[in-house]
């Protein structure tokens, strides 16, 4: 791989790190499900570096099912949260 993809992968990596930190440490639900929405994103970025710099085309079909998984997770909480579920407010 070049040196563009690894650093790529790396600051990508970082920003996973930081935002698995952030998924558990909270301090709020809303903000739990900000920083879920943002890994499902920085994962379907790693997947696409990955299947660009692999050239394997089937891993883009991967990354789309990844996104779509992320987003309807995030309204399936918003969906909880406006009908009234609990918030650590």
């Amino acid at each position: 791989m070049s040196t563009v993809f690894l650093i790529s992968l790396a600051v990508m990596a970082l920003a996973l790190c930081l935002t698995f930190i952030r998924l558990f440490r909270g301090p709020s639900l809303p903000d739990r499900v900000v920083a879920m929405e943002l890994f499902s994103s920085i994962l379907v970025g790693i997947i696409g570096v990955v299947a660009i710099a692999s050239d394997v085309a089937l891993l883009l079909d991967v990354a789309i099912v990844v996104a779509l998984m992320g987003f309807m997770a995030t309204i399936g909480f918003a969906r909880f949260l406006e009908r009234g579920g609990p918030r650590d407010d």
